[in-house]
């Protein structure tokens, strides 16, 4: 990898509120899904959140190939077609951006600027690596799964191919997949096409696109994506904390109709049902409460079946909005290993890990327009 001069690297701190150019520019290029999109056990692929890198590879599906080495005694080369014609998998899995929820921070990490609707769920179809790795012979001392993607870029002053790892524990899980079809048809370009890495339970800077390359490794791999990005810390100079399972997170669909602008929502009075959707990927979701006076008391939610063990479930709830006035509407998650969403922003440089409770505010009765022009001057 070959270290390039950049002025702002990633995780530069802006203590503006203002959006800046940098990121507006990756704004366009990257998008979260609507939340009314909640409504949807499976998220339709234009919906699901999408994070883009570096740009998308122009890759020809007849000529492409999958090499599998390193640390094996049968290296692999695999055509897309070959990938098919192994055992299929399809499974429903949940996948949320690690820096969701980062916009909300202050001062603000110079990223992808999201609030917190970076998520979606897709039931993805591919082959289990497992087999794949044991057919190609593991060598003893195989420590690491290196994935690498054809998307190439410039990254903390370094240029290369976006690369993660996986240890050989969590490579050889049933559940990671390598997946060539979405929702039961072909990836798009934008989703990884023609071959892309699912890792269920695992933020979203695990399941690597655009997979030119699996290689088993006899040691801890360094590359930047893995050894510098994606770790949970807030003072410079501080390697913290590798970033790994999906955090507990509960969002709902605003009830009411939107203001254009500052996206308050309006009811008329009357009990109003409210849903969304909840998951974790570091044990099953246990619990969500609703809360409608801003988090200060709460209420239990009914929660329903999940798709599979690694999607989100749907929460439900009716809320008594029969009083006019404004009101903040709060969602909270719980999971079986006892991590509950805290009711405050989780600071630290990169923005990751952020999983404070949604809030919402409604506005029970007729707009007051001026008084909501006020607000967005």
């Amino acid at each position: 990898m070959e270290r390039i001069s950049q002025s702002r690297p990633a995780g530069t701190l802006i203590e503006t509120p203002d959006i800046t150019q940098d990121e507006l520019q990756l704004a366009v290029r990257n998008h979260s899904m609507p939340l009314e999109a909640l409504r949807y056990a499976i998220t339709p692929p234009g919906l699901h959140y999408l994070l883009i890198h570096f740009d998308i590879p122009a890759v020809d599906a007849a000529t492409y190939e999958l090499a599998v080495g390193g640390h094996l005694e049968k290296p692999l080369h695999l055509s897309l077609e070959d990938l098919k014609s192994r055992p299929a998998t399809t499974l429903a899995v949940t996948l949320e951006c690690a820096g969701n929820g980062r916009a909300r921070l202050s001062p603000r990490p110079l990223s992808q600027p999201w609030l917190g609707e970076a998520v979606g769920t897709a039931e993805w179809t591919g082959t289990s690596l497992a087999p794949l790795l044991h057919e190609a012979g593991l060598k003893e001392g195989a420590a690491e799964v290196v994935f690498t993607g054809l998307d190439r870029g410039v990254q903390g002053g370094i240029d290369q191919f976006y690369e993660r790892s996986l240890s050989l524990e969590d490579a050889m899980r049933d559940e990671v997949l390598l997946v060539y079809a979405i929702n039961g048809l072909p990836l798009p370009p934008q989703h990884g096409f023609p071959l892309r890495l699912i890792v269920p339970g695992w933020y979203g800077m695990t399941h690597v696109k655009w997979l030119r390359s699996v290689t088993v490794t006899d040691r801890a791999f360094d590359g930047y994506q893995q050894a510098a990005a994606y770790h949970y810390r807030t003072v410079e100079g501080d390697l913290g904390v590798p970033v790994t399972r999906m955090l507990p997170r509960a969002l709902m669909v605003p009830p009411g109709v939107p203001d254009f602008m500052s996206r308050t929502r309006f009811v008329p009075p009357s009990i109003h049902p409210v849903e969304g959707r909840a998951w974790s990927g570091r044990a099953p979701i246990a619990s969500v409460d609703f809360s409608s006076d801003g988090g200060r008391s709460w209420s239990a939610a009914d929660i329903e079946e999940a798709l599979s063990p690694y999607a989100w479930r749907r929460w439900t709830t009716l809320w008594d909005a029969t009083k006019p006035g404004e009101y903040e509407l709060c969602v909270r998650a719980t999971d079986a290993a006892g991590n509950i969403q805290p009711l405050e922003q989780s600071w630290n440089l990169e923005g990751v890990q952020n999983n404070a409770v949604q809030r919402v505010r409604v506005v029970v009765g007729e707009p007051d327009v001026e008084q909501i022009a006020a607000d967005t001057r």
